[in-house]
Protein backbone atom coordinates (compact mmCIF):
# COMPACT_ATOMS: atom_id res chain seq x y z
CA UNK A 1 0.00 0.00 0.00
CA UNK A 2 1.46 2.89 -1.00
CA UNK A 3 1.06 6.47 1.24
CA UNK A 4 0.45 9.80 0.21
CA UNK A 5 1.31 13.07 2.72
CA UNK A 6 1.07 16.76 1.84
CA UNK A 7 0.93 20.11 4.00
CA UNK A 8 -0.74 23.23 3.24
CA UNK A 9 -2.06 26.19 5.11
CA UNK A 10 -4.95 27.12 6.57
CA UNK A 11 -5.79 31.51 5.91
CA UNK A 12 -5.42 33.28 9.02
CA UNK A 13 -8.99 33.19 11.47
CA UNK A 14 -10.12 30.04 9.18
CA UNK A 15 -9.66 27.03 10.99
CA UNK A 16 -13.14 27.10 12.23
CA UNK A 17 -14.86 27.67 8.44
CA UNK A 18 -12.06 24.79 6.72
CA UNK A 19 -13.53 22.23 9.84
CA UNK A 20 -16.65 22.55 9.25
CA UNK A 21 -16.70 22.00 5.48
CA UNK A 22 -14.69 18.97 6.38
CA UNK A 23 -17.16 18.03 8.44
CA UNK A 24 -20.14 18.13 5.71
CA UNK A 25 -18.02 16.84 3.24
CA UNK A 26 -19.91 16.51 -0.07
CA UNK A 27 -21.05 12.35 -0.54
CA UNK A 28 -19.63 12.89 -4.25
CA UNK A 29 -16.46 13.86 -3.06
CA UNK A 30 -15.78 11.01 -0.16
CA UNK A 31 -17.27 8.42 -2.91
CA UNK A 32 -14.85 9.59 -5.64
CA UNK A 33 -11.86 9.50 -3.15
CA UNK A 34 -12.58 5.71 -2.17
CA UNK A 35 -13.13 4.84 -5.91
CA UNK A 36 -9.71 6.04 -6.00
CA UNK A 37 -8.17 3.61 -3.58
CA UNK A 38 -7.84 6.82 -1.21
CA UNK A 39 -8.53 5.50 2.35
CA UNK A 40 -6.99 6.14 6.20
CA UNK A 41 -7.37 9.59 4.82
CA UNK A 42 -6.48 12.48 7.86
CA UNK A 43 -5.84 15.44 8.28
CA UNK A 44 -3.90 17.93 11.22
CA UNK A 45 -3.61 20.86 11.81
CA UNK A 46 -0.68 22.74 14.25
CA UNK A 47 -1.30 26.89 14.26
CA UNK A 48 -2.63 27.51 10.88
CA UNK A 49 -0.14 24.41 9.23
CA UNK A 50 -2.19 21.37 7.85
CA UNK A 51 -0.99 17.64 7.54
CA UNK A 52 -2.83 15.28 5.39
CA UNK A 53 -1.96 11.22 4.37
CA UNK A 54 -3.44 8.79 2.89
CA UNK A 55 -3.03 5.22 1.71
CA UNK A 56 -3.58 4.66 -1.59
CA UNK A 57 -4.80 1.04 -2.61
CA UNK A 58 -4.29 1.31 -6.34
CA UNK A 59 -0.90 3.34 -6.00
CA UNK A 60 -0.49 6.64 -5.75
CA UNK A 61 0.05 7.81 -9.55
CA UNK A 62 -3.87 6.42 -10.02
CA UNK A 63 -4.88 7.78 -6.96
CA UNK A 64 -3.49 11.06 -8.64
CA UNK A 65 -4.91 10.49 -12.17
CA UNK A 66 -8.90 9.70 -10.75
CA UNK A 67 -8.42 13.03 -8.44
CA UNK A 68 -6.97 15.29 -11.44
CA UNK A 69 -9.61 14.20 -13.89
CA UNK A 70 -12.03 15.10 -11.46
CA UNK A 71 -14.78 17.66 -11.87
CA UNK A 72 -15.52 17.16 -8.23
CA UNK A 73 -12.32 17.78 -6.79
CA UNK A 74 -11.88 20.93 -9.08
CA UNK A 75 -15.17 22.43 -7.48
CA UNK A 76 -13.82 21.61 -4.10
CA UNK A 77 -10.68 22.78 -5.03
CA UNK A 78 -12.49 26.38 -6.35
CA UNK A 79 -14.95 25.68 -2.82
CA UNK A 80 -12.07 25.83 -0.16
CA UNK A 81 -9.31 28.54 -1.47
CA UNK A 82 -11.20 31.27 0.31
CA UNK A 83 -9.94 29.46 3.23
CA UNK A 84 -6.88 27.59 2.56
CA UNK A 85 -3.85 28.36 0.55
CA UNK A 86 -2.90 25.34 -1.29
CA UNK A 87 0.35 25.15 -3.98
CA UNK A 88 -0.62 22.41 -6.57
CA UNK A 89 1.53 20.08 -8.67
CA UNK A 90 1.21 20.84 -12.25
CA UNK A 91 1.40 17.62 -13.55
CA UNK A 92 -1.13 15.64 -10.88
CA UNK A 93 -3.40 18.68 -9.83
CA UNK A 94 -2.83 18.03 -5.99
CA UNK A 95 -0.95 19.00 -3.30
CA UNK A 96 2.41 18.41 -3.76
CA UNK A 97 3.79 15.15 -1.71
CA UNK A 98 5.65 15.54 0.46
CA UNK A 99 9.05 13.47 0.98
CA UNK A 100 9.17 10.55 3.00
CA UNK A 101 12.41 11.02 5.29
CA UNK A 102 11.28 8.03 8.25
CA UNK A 103 8.88 5.08 8.46
CA UNK A 104 8.26 2.51 11.00
CA UNK A 105 6.40 -0.67 10.39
Amino acid sequence: MERYAWSATVKEGKLDEYRRRHDEIWPELKELLKSAGISNYTIWVSGNRLFGYYECEFGKDYAAKVQAESPIVDRWNEYMKDVMEMEMDPVTGAQPQLTQVFYLE
